[in-house]
């Protein structure tokens, strides 16, 4: 796009393919490490517009008194805020709200420190063991401080620290190897689910355990995506709070094939979503999301987790003891569901969509028993054999 100068000091005009005329502004500016930015905004259809534009945005960066300092009285909460605001832009929605709860968390624990006052000693005590101690999960440990790595390295390659001291700093904790059910025991909280839960509560569990599908893509599903005639759903996209978007990986899109169980009950509940937008005053659509409520709105992402808690309560009041897990379980039900019937890491990879480096490192506790298994049964298939010879 060929820019032209105007009067105006940092504004510009510039053509649209259809020939019609538009401003923008070019501001340039230095910020708190005293690093060269810029600040622009095209689209303008009038010069004032622009100049108007321009005025705000050397107000708003006056009025946050940006004083430049020197790299070695840099703090963490400075390099975070420099960090989020320089990439922001980048990220999806659902990535910026993480980062954007990561650097709240980080600034609150060791905002005040300088960086170059900051060693790993210190960043060990009072940041990954103090959210230990305050009752952080593990996974939720390592994400923050990835996060703060990240904002490490961009200080490194912007020249404010000559090298990242904390990249080889391990966090350190058990996992849970256990947030699956036995065959049986899914089949139990399933048919709780069904007794006990509404139509929609019991479909959209139905769904995540018998597809294997991540609950984004499963509440993502919309009517057009399933093939009843070929027993197919398709995954193309996931939700959660921010709103739909393309799914977590190229390995997501993909075609899961279901059981006649799961074709059965979509179908029953198709009925009855119709019956609820005819309620409303509505046609039901081949484009709507697949899981409503009964009061026609779309699920909220936590709502399937609010289902299974509800039947572990059901269960816990009729005494019945089955291992507790939470809604991502039921996809970890279903790979290890799989890899007991010994079908290939690479198939179930494919189903999952996830690599099959993810199916190892994730299912390697289960991939071992049924390696272990292999084994004996082989052995114990050639004793007889061995005794005839």
């Amino acid at each position: 796009m060929k820019l032209y100068k105007t009067k105006e000091n940092e504004v510009y005009y510039y053509f649209l393919k259809d020939g019609s005329k538009r401003f923008m502004y070019r501001h340039f500016y230095y910020d708190m490490f005293n690093k060269r930015r810029e600040k622009s905004k095209s689209g303008f259809k009038t010069l004032k517009e622009a100049q108007r534009s321009l005025l705000e945005t050397k107000v708003s960066l006056l009025d946050s008194d940006i004083k430049p300092i020197n790299n070695d009285e840099i703090t963490v909460n400075q390099l975070m805020d420099l960090w989020f605001t320089t990439k922001e832009r980048t990220w999806k929605k659902s990535t910026k709200g993480n980062y954007k709860n990561c650097v709240n968390v980080i600034k609150k624990y060791i905002g005040n420190y300088r960086l170059n006052k900051l060693s790993r000693t210190i960043y060990e005590r009072e940041f990954i063991n103090k959210m230990f101690d305050d009752g952080y999960k593990g996974h939720t440990v390592l994400n923050r401080h990835e996060v703060f790595k990240a904002a490490v390295n961009f200080a490194v390659e912007d020249e404010m620290l000559d090298r990242n001291r904390y990249s080889t700093i391990r966090v350190k904790f058990e996992k849970d190897k256990n947030n699956f059910l036995a065959p049986e025991q899914l089949n139990v909280v399933l048919k709780y689910a069904k007794k006990h839960c509404q139509i929609h509560e019991y479909t959209s569990l139905l769904t995540i355990a018998y597809t294997g599908a991540r609950k984004g893509e499963t509440l993502a599903l919309r009517w057009k995506d399933i093939d009843y005639n070929k027993n197919l759903i398709v995954i193309t996209g996931t939700r959660d709070i921010w709103g739909d978007r393309s799914p977590k990986t190229k390995n997501s899109f993909r075609i899961i094939e279901v059981d006649s169980i799961v074709i059965k009950q979509l179908k029953l509940y198709e009925k009855w979503c119709k019956e609820i937008k005819m309620s409303f005053g509505e046609k039901h659509k081949k484009t709507d999301l697949v899981f409503i409520s009964e009061n026609n709105t779309t699920f909220h992402p936590h709502y399937p987790n609010t289902y299974l808690e509800k039947v572990y309560k059901l269960l816990n009041n009729d005494k019945i003891e089955i291992p507790r897990i939470n809604i991502h379980g039921l996809r970890h039900t279903h790979a290890t569901i799989l890899i007991n019937a010994l079908v290939p890491p690479t198939d179930i990879a494919t189903r999952l969509g996830n690599t099959l480096e993810m199916i190892y490192r994730v299912y390697a506790h289960s991939l071992k028993k049924v390696n272990d298994g292999s084994a004996a049964a082989f052995s114990n298939s050639l004793k007889s054999h061995v005794k005839s010879i």
